[in-house]
């Protein structure tokens, strides 16, 4: 093995060594970079950094102006946010007004119905006793008047029985000149 390992490395020796391929004097690497010129030259010519930058400017005008935008509604929101809390602060003491003012309504409510009822029943009471006392004088009238006719009958009675038309006649004659006196 060693006489062939010896000719392969003769073999490999002796062959001319082969450079890069070169056209015009260039190598692949000059080409490439010969094409980068050419391609930023024409980028340069046609004035593509330029529209590169006002297509930049334009977009920066645009998301300014959405900033802007925003900076406005934000402004017009918090405005919006201030306006409703002062409005539900408003709307708290309406809320407070309204409930003590139903309060007062209903203790006054309360108020005139108890004095009402004890007006009614202070009524009531005095029909009451007003009846009662009429009831009384009534049935006080009515027994004077049975007594007044139990009397009268039993002055009656006693009479016809005790004393007779001389004796009457006395009686009269008597009372006449009493009343005739006064």
């Amino acid at each position: 093995m060693s006489e062939l390992q010896t000719t392969e490395t003769i073999g490999h020796a002796a062959a001319p060594e082969h450079g890069e391929p070169t056209f015009l004097g260039l190598d692949p690497g000059g080409w490439v970079a010969l094409a980068m010129i050419a391609v930023f030259a024409l980028l340069i010519w046609k004035k593509v950094p330029g529209a590169i930058g006002r297509a930049l400017d334009d977009k920066i005008a645009v998301i300014r102006d959405q900033l802007a935008e925003a900076e406005a509604l934000r402004k017009e929101a918090e405005a919006l946010k201030a306006e409703y809390q002062s409005k539900a602060a408003s709307a708290d003491k309406d809320r407070e007004a309204l409930l003590e003012r139903a309060r007062h309504e209903a203790d006054e409510i309360v108020a005139k119905a108890k004095a009402d009822a004890e007006s009614l029943i202070e009524r009531r009471t005095r029909m009451a006793e007003d009846k009662i006392a009429a009831e009384e004088r009534a049935a006080v009238e009515q027994l004077r008047a049975a007594t007044a006719d139990a009397a009268t009958k039993a002055a009656a009675k006693l009479i016809a029985e005790r004393h007779d038309a001389a004796t009457d006649a006395r009686l009269v004659d008597r009372a006449i000149k009493e009343i005739a006196g006064r």
